[in-house]
């Protein structure tokens, strides 16, 4: 039997609420699963089993806010509790025989037709669907015949003509705070996750100008060829490069605990994505620097999209072993970002400028990205951040090869 626990979802979350599961007692559950969903200062976050076998009692009720660790409910793994054999009569001469059978007594009553069964509609999904404005009766359950907030997102993204209902009236929000977002909660987990990281980790910061125009160039020429639907944004090589540079370093990939640092064997890139109404979040993209263009692409269209509909798992929380932070375009040149525990480095990106350029013996305009490693001075120095920086430099000057 293992614990089903609440996991810490990032260093800023020292509690949540639970407003969802998923998964009911005696559902099968694979490693993976969406088993509960719960609600934390950045929005709704999908909780995973980490193994495989059924869920057996839950302890924690939806609408409880419980803190990290809490055990949420029990799942009996596939090599316990084994069907039980069916029971065997021995008879006098010593001979197997079937199990007698019971005295006769009343017969039993005939069940009753069976009739379709109503959609079970968790609390949650139905708020989430009269906000959004339909009848959740009408949406399609999932599994275990539940309609859960993941089946109200899909309805919603699917457009569909589902029956309409009007929204409830919203509760008025205090003078200064925008309605269903707590804007002075999240500043406050996340000015005391940045507290602990500067006042624990010795930060140390080393950055680079580098010349984008030949990746820029080769991106205008293969987004030509694309449909439009295909094309790629610059962040899409970005962050690709900065996946593979850290394999190449792997010194800035990892964790730092109790026991020391622990370099990751994969790198889960964590992306830093503004949400709305303010804040910021950092889910990570999951093998980076095995994916494609395209594939990168479409995680971080997912993700930007999951973090502005306030819908995220829990492993894209947790597994990030480096943040990549890129300011975009119309911001500021500089960057310097504070790590993100447990991690031991975040690579902070600013806008895309126009500078005078020695470039082949002239001096011309390129489009250049000043790029700073914040790094952990415990696991590091700056010359793996400069390591990092200029394979990160090639990488980006053969676009072609990503």
């Amino acid at each position: 039997m293992s614990e089903f626990r609440m996991p810490s979802l990032g260093a800023d979350m020292d509690a949540a609420t639970l407003v969802e599961w998923i998964k009911r007692p005696g559902d099968p559950v694979q490693r993976g699963d969406a088993v509960a969903a719960v609600e934390t200062q950045k929005g709704v976050i999908e909780i995973e089993a980490y193994e495989s076998g059924v869920l057996d009692d839950i302890r924690v009720q939806v609408g409880q806010r419980v803190p990290v660790g809490t055990v949420l409910a029990r799942i009996r793994t596939d090599d316990q509790a084994p069907a039980a054999p069916p029971q065997k009569h021995v008879s006098a001469a010593g001979a197997v025989a079937p199990s007698p059978p019971i005295a006769a007594g009343p017969p039993a009553p005939l069940p009753a037709p069976v009739q379709a069964a109503t959609p079970r509609i968790t609390p949650a999904a139905r708020q989430r669907a009269q906000a959004l404005g339909f009848d959740a009766a009408v949406v399609p359950p999932g599994p275990g015949g539940v309609v859960g907030l993941r089946e109200v997102e899909a309805a919603q993204a699917a457009s569909v003509g589902y029956a309409a209902t009007p929204p409830p009236p919203s509760r008025p929000a205090a003078p200064g705070r925008k309605p269903g977002l707590d804007l002075d909660e999240m500043r406050a987990a996340i000015a005391a996750a940045m507290a602990r990281s500067w006042r624990e980790i010795p930060h140390y910061f080393v950055s680079s100008t580098l010349d984008l125009t030949p990746l820029l160039t080769w991106l205008e020429q293969e987004n030509a060829r694309r449909s439009v639907s295909a094309r790629l944004h610059y962040a899409a090589p970005l962050i690709k490069a900065g996946a593979l540079a850290l394999k190449a370093v792997p010194v800035l990939n990892g964790h730092y605990g109790e026991h020391g640092f622990e370099p990751a064997s994969r790198v889960n890139l964590g992306i830093a994505v503004a949400m709305r109404g303010g804040g910021l979040i950092a889910p990570a993209i999951l093998d980076a620097d095995t994916l494609k263009l395209a594939e990168v692409m479409d995680r971080l269209n997912d993700l930007v999209a999951r973090v502005r509909g306030g819908r995220l798992r829990s492993s894209e929380m947790t597994a990030a072993t480096a943040t990549l932070s890129n300011l975009g375009e119309d911001t500021a040149d500089t960057l310097q970002p504070v790590i993100y525990p447990p991690q031991v480095a975040i690579v902070g990106c600013g806008r895309i400028a126009e500078r005078a350029w020695a470039h082949a013996g002239t001096v011309s305009a390129r489009r250049t990205m000043t790029v700073t490693v914040g790094g952990d001075h415990r696991v590091s120095d700056g010359r793996s951040a400069a390591k990092f920086l200029n394979r990160l430099d090639a990488l980006l000057r053969q676009p072609e090869q990503l």
